[in-house]
């Protein structure tokens, strides 16, 4: 299977339009979170990704709760939840993990313990999709270090997905390495191409 994707769209439309091209050869398209901005914008932006709803799956990430993001696409949402499409089983999760530090508007954040809940109710991935990215991989911050979850490393671990694909570390959009046996990808929000 081909497919391509993407994270941290933050409403840019000229990303949106590269996206919608590329998504013409692709069987699937995976959006890694971060579509709206601030929580705000997401159900004009997520209209203009509505043509390829049928063939997407989306994680919310902080930018958009997960409520938000359900009840402005048509497609598949995971958090904490899996599914299985072309005979690959694909697990998501969504959301800020950990938590950033205080910010003057309402990120959409779980802490290490919840995200450690929701993922521990999959029994088994070949594509983990996660809005943050597992801790000392893709997660370098310029500032702040690495800052990726404990949690979703945990889950690479247990789970020892093909691909891991994140997104929401803008300083490490780019970021291709391994855990493990898993490829990890910070994808950022360019149309990246994989095949399984």
């Amino acid at each position: 299977m081909k497919f391509l994707a993407f994270s941290d769209l933050h409403l840019d439309i000229s990303a949106c339009d590269a996206i919608l091209a590329a998504a013409e050869g692709a069987e699937l398209v995976i959006g890694a979170g971060d579509f709206a901005q601030r929580r705000e914008g997401l159900a004009p932006y997520m209209a203009r990704l509505a043509p390829i709803a049928d063939k997407a799956i989306y994680v919310p990430g902080n930018n958009e709760s997960l409520t938000q993001l359900r009840d402005n696409t048509k497609a598949h949402v995971l958090h904490g939840t899996s599914m299985i499409w072309q005979g690959v089983t694909i697990a998501g999760l969504g959301a800020a993990v950990p938590p950033l530090p205080p910010i003057p508007w309402a990120s959409y954040d779980l802490t290490e313990e919840q995200a450690a809940t929701a993922l521990s109710g999959i029994p088994g991935a070949d594509i983990l999709v996660s809005h943050s990215p597992p801790l000392g991989a893709g997660d370098r911050h310029s500032q702040l270090g690495h800052i990726g979850s404990r949690a979703v490393r945990d889950a690479a671990i247990r789970l020892q997905p093909k691909l891991l694909l994140c997104g929401h570390v803008h300083d490490d959009w780019g970021f291709d390495g391994w855990i493990g046996q898993t490829r990890v990808c910070n994808l950022g929000p360019v149309p990246t191409w994989f095949e399984v």
